[in-house]
């Protein structure tokens, strides 16, 4: 169990520390992983951004994904929306609300600037924990079709079964937790608190170019 978000984050800083110097690209999944993400960055000397992707919430459970899209439009749908019967016209019209909500988050996290390009970049894409890996995934593949040099999954906490699908689209995948028996990320964290908009702002808003 980690302390909290800090905790979770210098771990995963020691477990990547090879790629110190080479100016990774750090990628963090908001809300929550920014802060993670740019604890990491600074470790690591290398530069923050945001991939942004949302989960595509199941009918009358928007909290349940069956999938998840990024901004670019690149949407990965789970095995279990077929089995509960979601419609592709259901899945479409959540992706087109989905893809406005990112819209509105990357104008206000990052109005001054473009987002940094992966290309050609070792790219480590930051998430607190994942339970099914909608949203990762999405943002691995969305991160993968823009050709870094490598792509690298970190995690604070997930389940065995989910980082085994991150592991056909991701060069590695680092995760210090590994529980069996997984119910919430949040109950990995001592304190996990939430985090909003207005820190993530202030966060890529410091945090503009190379960290140190």
């Amino acid at each position: 169990m980690y302390e909290d978000r800090e905790d979770a984050a210098e771990t995963l800083a020691r477990e990547l520390i090879e790629y110190r110097g080479q100016n990774p690209l750090v990628l963090a999944i908001p809300r929550g992983a920014v802060p993670m993400a740019a604890q990491i960055a600074r470790a690591l000397q290398g530069e923050l951004d945001v991939v942004l992707v949302h989960k595509l919430g199941a009918p009358g459970n928007p909290e349940f994904a069956v999938g998840a899209v990024s901004e670019d439009g690149t949407v990965y749908i789970a095995d279990h929306a077929q089995r509960l019967g979601i419609d592709e016209r259901y899945l479409q019209r959540e992706t087109d609300q989905q893809l406005e909500v990112l819209r509105r988050r990357r104008e206000q996290y990052t109005p001054v600037r473009l987002s940094i390009d992966p290309r050609d970049r070792i790219v480590i894409v930051v998430d607190d924990g994942i339970a099914t890996g909608a949203t990762m995934l999405a943002a691995l593949k969305a991160v993968r079709a823009q050709q870094p040099s490598r792509l690298i999954a970190a995690v604070g906490v997930a389940p065995p079964e989910t980082l085994e699908r991150m592991r056909a689209i991701a060069d590695d995948v680092v995760c210090p937790l590994k529980p069996q028996r997984f119910r919430a990320v949040g109950e990995f964290f001592r304190t996990f608190g939430q985090v909003d908009d207005a820190e993530v702002v202030s966060i890529l808003s410091g945090a503009s170019g190379k960290q140190q």
